[in-house]
């Protein structure tokens, strides 16, 4: 029997804010870990950004939203996501688009991101039709405004968003 190239393992980088992790999130790591040997899950500091949730508690609720999935790993990220791959073997950046709007933006930083690091190829996925109108900004505002989040994200982020809200003052 004739030895069998080695396959180097397919490692794949979802990339964002998460500010929060929604059902559209979740959708989309859960098809991508199915795809992938591993998923890495980078969690973005994001200074460009004022987040609700701390970048620990983003963190956090990502892992705990995931928990099932044993071929994923959550890490934080600060600086280029190319260099972030570099560092952690990743071939594979996965990204989702909701509309045209997404498209636009997405396939500029992949092409960017290509210039980068040509080594690296942008994967795109279209969420699942239920979850596509989900985005984590319109979740919190209208979890801001006192609005049912149940549906968009998990139990505990919607209870996490409730908090937040209520320790600001805004609803909720």
């Amino acid at each position: 029997m004739a030895d069998r190239p080695v396959t180097p393992s397919r490692i794949a980088v979802y990339s964002g804010t998460f500010d929060p992790f929604t059902r559209g999130h979740e959708d989309l790591v859960r098809r991508a870990a199915g795809l992938f040997d591993r998923l890495v899950i980078a969690v973005a500091m994001a200074h460009h950004k004022k987040t609700l949730f701390t970048l620990d508690n983003r963190v956090g609720q990502v892992r705990q939203a995931c928990a099932r999935l044993p071929n994923i790993e959550v890490l934080s990220f600060d600086g280029l996501i190319m260099d972030f791959c570099r560092a952690h073997n990743a071939s594979l950046v996965v990204r989702g688009i909701r509309n045209l709007t997404d498209f636009d933006y997405e396939s500029q930083m992949a092409a960017m991101n290509r210039k980068l690091q040509p080594g690296i190829e942008t994967v795109f996925m279209l969420p699942d039709a239920n979850v596509q109108c989900i985005s984590s900004t319109l979740v919190r505002e209208i979890s801001k405004l006192g609005g049912d989040v149940a549906q968009m994200v998990n139990p505990q982020i919607a209870t996490a968003l409730k908090a937040a809200h209520a320790a600001a003052g805004k609803g909720g």
